[in-house]
């Protein structure tokens, strides 16, 4: 599949500190992916540089084939800063048209109404956008991306300051503009859960250095630990929860309530466990395999990435 952004040994300088350190990554068309660190770990600054607002110190950036500092680029692009940008005494509507006739597009009116209905705005169209919610707003800024049909949407934290409901309604809006509209997504976000709900791949990024990258279920089968839980109907007796944690091959490592965790030795699989428990009288409700969460790789990544 063809690469939408790639970007080459980047580095950047700012005051006279290291911003970005050999960059190297890329997003494939159709992707939807997060691109993931602290703050300060050069997350906006790569953004910047992908939308023509600063210049590296070396290294390049490309995307879909154009080098960053053509104007052919901005056309290609949507985006979404942290701070939205729009005018609050304009309507929805008003707003959008201001930027459709910056990008030149042509029947204005009927690709306004178009994104307002992907965005689910169309009745707040002619509503002064001071009079919008949080959520509301970053859902017209989407529209906005929108409106002059770029190939490539970036959106630096779209759900920030959103309250839950809200972020369900922008995430539905990502989501929506990615498979019905065909769009690719870069999305930076300190939002984990929004990104292991959305994003295909990732890369992740700290002190100015990727540390991780790649698709997301590889990389969370990767590091998945063998551990599996067992929901039991009722709590085990005392006895039997000693004679279980003498077993040093079961791998016991929890038992709460009626929820059993364990990680099985070499030589001992998960059957092998259900058996024993079985035979024991120990009535089983479910079992299932304990993934590793995006939130844990990331936690991991970053201990790592400490210096020592």
């Amino acid at each position: 599949m063809a690469e939408a952004v790639i970007l080459e040994s980047l580095s950047k300088q700012l005051g006279g500190r290291q911003i970005l350190k050999t960059v190297s990554f890329a997003v494939q068309q159709g992707d939807i992916f997060g691109y993931l660190g602290p703050n300060g770990a050069g997350k906006t600054t790569t953004i910047r540089i992908l939308l023509g607002l600063l210049t590296p110190s070396s290294g390049s950036a490309r995307v879909l084939g154009e080098d960053v500092s053509r104007d052919e680029v901005r056309r290609k692009v949507g985006f979404v800063l942290e701070s939205d940008g729009l005018y609050e005494n304009k309507s929805g509507e008003e707003n959008l048209g201001y930027y459709a006739r910056l990008y030149g597009v042509s029947q204005p009116e009927r690709k306004i109404d178009g994104v307002l209905d992907l965005v689910g705005l169309k009745d707040r169209a002619k509503d002064q956008v001071g009079t919008y919610s949080r959520g509301m707003r970053q859902r017209l800024a989407l529209a906005r991306a929108m409106v002059h049909d770029p190939p490539l949407l970036i959106l630096d934290e779209p759900t920030a300051g959103v309250d839950p409901s809200g972020q369900i309604e922008v995430r539905e809006v990502i989501l929506n503009m990615a498979r019905r509209e065909g769009k690719t997504i870069l999305l930076s976000s300190h939002n984990l859960d929004e990104v292991q709900r959305i994003c295909n791949r990732i890369a992740l990024i700290s002190r100015g250095e990727i540390r991780l990258c790649g698709e997301l279920e590889e990389l969370r089968r990767e590091r998945s630990v063998n551990e599996v839980e067992i929901r039991i109907s009722e709590a085990i007796p005392e006895h039997l929860l000693a004679e279980l944690q003498s077993l040093s091959n079961l791998g016991l490592r929890q038992a709460k309530d009626t929820t059993l965790i364990f990680a099985p030795k070499e030589g001992m699989k998960i059957p092998d466990v259900v058996r024993l428990l079985v035979n024991r009288g120990v009535d089983i409700e479910g079992v299932s395999r304990k993934e590793v969460s995006l939130e844990e790789i990331y936690s991991a990544m970053l201990q790592e990435a400490e210096p020592s």
